[in-house]
């Protein structure tokens, strides 16, 4: 079962910067480099968004377009870990992100438990 953990959320103050990781693990058959990789956020009271993704080999990205300019997604297929790399973050950045990977087949997406990201004005 594919585990993510997600990591480096926190308080930050408005055009502050953080990196969010998400290590993954318990592949059988498929590495890590099969799945392509997403970061969603969920705020309080809304439903959850897409924020960004990659490709198996990182060779293209997507972002919402809230984020554009402002966040990078990256992948390292060797340390089994996406990043999104937060700058120029605003109070309507708040909130909980999850990572997702998607199989290879298409038809399961895992998440993690999600890290709390909080920016104050």
């Amino acid at each position: 079962q594919v585990q993510l953990v997600e990591s480096g959320g926190g308080l930050v103050q408005a055009g502050g910067s953080l990196r969010l990781s998400c290590v993954a693990s318990g592949f059988t058959g498929f590495t890590f480099s099969s799945y392509a990789m997403s970061w969603y956020r969920q705020a309080p009271g809304k439903e959850r968004e897409l924020v960004a993704r990659i490709t198996i080999t990182g060779g293209r990205t997507n972002y919402a377009d809230s984020v554009k300019g402002r966040f990078t997604i990256s992948r390292d297929n060797v340390q089994n870990t996406v990043y999104l790399q937060m700058t120029s973050l605003k109070t309507e950045d708040t909130a909980v992100y999850y990572c997702s990977a998607r199989s290879p087949s298409g038809l399961v997406n895992y998440w993690g438990q999600g890290t709390q990201v909080t920016v104050s004005s």
